[in-house]
């Protein structure tokens, strides 16, 4: 298994290299219509989209090597799985028009489907979705949800997914309540340090003199549904510090600490990905809440690249933490039977219960 990952890897990244330094163009300049550079935005678009197809295949042909089957493959996509993935793209799209519609917060919001797909499912049909939210929110959807810059950062959105899955796979959003005082110990610090760490960082971009605006929760016209919904995901991000240390502390389940972790590791790889993109195509202008972020560090005497970097490394493993905890208050309302029949779900049911195939011949022994 090891082996397909890393000949898909290797794959990936030799396509997006010869795509980048022979192929791509990326010096056209701001389109007039837009804020960004379109070409440069279609460029990392088709690079990305096609390196992942080139590592898919690069994965599939070494399966296939090894076993004469794609049977690693083919057990992610499931009837439930693909049912689901269109649900989760919807998601994604919905809540990603509404933070960057309406709320202007370092937060995005735009990868929760892909998260819970992932999850389930696993890394490919994670990845899958990511790539395809991105994708279709900025050429199939029409305005006030078509989103021009989102195309640029499908790569991110699918590695995402594919690293939602790994988390999955390892069991780290299975419950784990009612753990010893020592463990919950080291848990509150981890998470607790944590989570003070990046609202300090947050608070430091946000009180910088280079941002003297105030957010903006108005919407005009048609785009007033995304004013409602604005205010529903500031509150959902103000939830997540609470209910991290409620799930920690009330309900003593040590997964709070999985989650931070999860969500600070993915946070910190997405915006090491997406730093470059948003440098070299929007000059780390892509119309959300996080652009006040760059103006504080580029003002601070940060170059672009550098000032980029920053916004995604405060920015993002907060968005990241917010997302898996959403998403473990998903499975965990999730009723056992439906999480155990997708195809990572028995590592997401906690261990001390029986699995489903238990539960039932419990009942019909009972019966």
């Amino acid at each position: 298994m090891v082996i397909r990952w890393i000949v898909a890897l290797v794959a990936f990244l030799i396509v997006v290299f010869v795509g980048i330094a022979g192929f791509g163009n990326f010096e056209t300049g701001v389109d007039p219509d837009n804020f960004f550079d379109a070409e440069g935005a279609n460029s990392f678009a088709l690079i990305g989209a096609i390196a992942l197809v080139v590592a898919f295949v690069a994965y599939a042909a070494t399966e296939y090597a090894q076993t004469r089957a794609f049977t690693s493959i083919s057990s992610q996509f499931d009837t439930r799985t693909i049912v689901l993935m269109p649900i989760a793209i919807a998601i994604n799209i919905i809540l990603g028009a509404t933070v960057a519609n309406a709320l202007k917060i370092p937060v995005y919001l735009d990868s929760i489907g892909t998260i819970l797909v992932g999850a389930l499912a696993g890394p490919i049909p994670g990845a899958l979705t990511g790539l395809l939210s991105n994708l279709l929110w900025t050429y199939v959807l029409p305005p006030p949800f078509q989103n021009g810059p989102a195309a640029a950062f499908a790569i991110v959105a699918a590695i995402i997914g594919l690293l939602a899955g790994f988390v999955g796979r390892m069991g780290w959003l299975r419950p784990r309540p009612n753990r010893p005082i020592g463990q919950l110990g080291v848990g509150a610090v981890l998470s607790v340090g944590v989570i003070g760490a990046m609202a300090w960082l947050a608070y430091l971009g946000w009180t910088s003199p280079a941002f003297s605006g105030e957010v903006n929760f108005n919407v005009e016209g048609s785009d007033a549904i995304f004013t409602v919904l604005g205010w529903l995901v500031m509150l959902l991000v103000a939830g997540t510090i609470v209910g991290l240390l409620a799930v920690l502390f009330i309900r003593r389940d040590l997964t709070a600490a999985y989650v931070v972790v999860a969500g600070l590791g993915t946070g910190i790889i997405a915006a090491l990905i997406s730093a470059p993109i948003s440098a070299n195509v929007f000059s780390g202008v892509t119309g959300g809440g996080t652009d006040f972020l760059v103006a504080a560090l580029r003002q601070a005497g940060a170059d672009i690249g550098a000032a980029t970097l920053g916004q995604g490394l405060i920015s993002d493993p907060i968005d990241k933490i917010t997302t898996f905890f959403v998403v473990y208050l998903i499975l965990s309302a999730m009723a056992r039977r439906t999480k155990a029949r997708f195809p990572q779900g028995e590592r997401l049911i906690d261990a001390n219960e029986p699995s489903a195939d238990e539960e039932g011949e419990w009942r019909g022994a009972s019966a």
